[in-house]
């Protein structure tokens, strides 16, 4: 099972370590996993043979750029980076109709099955759309857009729920999504996958100190969405 799972590690030293994570691949582990499960930390620490801490997060489902630590001391640094909003991050989303440019401010819940929210900001720029075939309900030939997004907090799914409570869903959500448009794009496509995609990272090394920089391609699922004939 551990095998399925490719890693691309972008760069690497003795202090840190830059990889873009598949999806469907846990950061760490949770108690609703078994316990034989892969995840991010365990696939790592045993490619390097030690011990690997977690700096920041992305979702199970989400794809995308992850730096990680090689010790408690870089990963504090690191995370105090990520905290004091000096990391530079892009990320890349598929979603329904066409948002266009601009930022979503409406506060979104903290967790799954709770009721409290918080503020959240997230913001975004369509980069480019296509109209399709596809309808349904009261939906005729449903435009969808590649959709770059710029997060200045970091909540709970909040790209999904922004995207969600504005009616541009994010392709492949299960969770707050269009789960008809999901079924329908997937009976054409044979995609399974949540269409965003942590693309662009950027931080301070705090022992080189000096800014890097990493980015990666969109991924071919949204290239085949954008570029087929739905």
């Amino acid at each position: 099972m551990e095998e399925s799972f490719l890693i691309s590690v972008l760069y690497q030293d003795e202090h840190l370590i830059v990889v873009n994570k598949p999806i469907n691949l846990p950061v760490h582990k949770n108690d609703f996993m078994p316990h034989d499960a892969p995840y991010l930390t365990k696939l790592l620490g045993d490619m390097n043979g030690k011990w690997i801490y977690n700096v920041h997060r992305l979702d199970s489902k989400t794809s995308g750029l992850m730096v990680l630590a090689f010790s408690p001391e870089i990963a504090h640094n690191l995370t105090l980076q990520f905290e004091r909003k000096e990391v530079q991050k892009k990320y890349l989303a598929v979603v329904l109709g066409n948002p266009g440019e601009g930022s979503f401010t409406r506060n979104v819940v903290v967790k799954k099955k709770s009721k409290f929210k918080k503020s959240a900001v997230t913001n975004f720029k369509t980069l480019s759309t296509v109209k399709t075939k596809i309808s349904y309900k009261e939906k005729v030939d449903v435009e969808l857009s590649l959709v770059e997004v710029f997060p200045e907090t970091g909540r709970w799914h909040q790209f999904r729920q922004h995207f969600a409570q504005n009616h541009n869903d994010i392709v492949g959500d299960s969770h707050h999504g269009d789960f008809t448009l999901n079924k329908i794009i997937t009976e054409k496509t044979e995609i399974r996958r949540l269409c965003l995609h942590a693309s662009e990272l950027g931080f301070m090394h705090t022992v080189k100190n000096e800014k890097i920089h990493f980015k990666t391609e969109v991924p071919n699922e949204f290239i085949q969405i954008m570029n087929s004939d739905l």
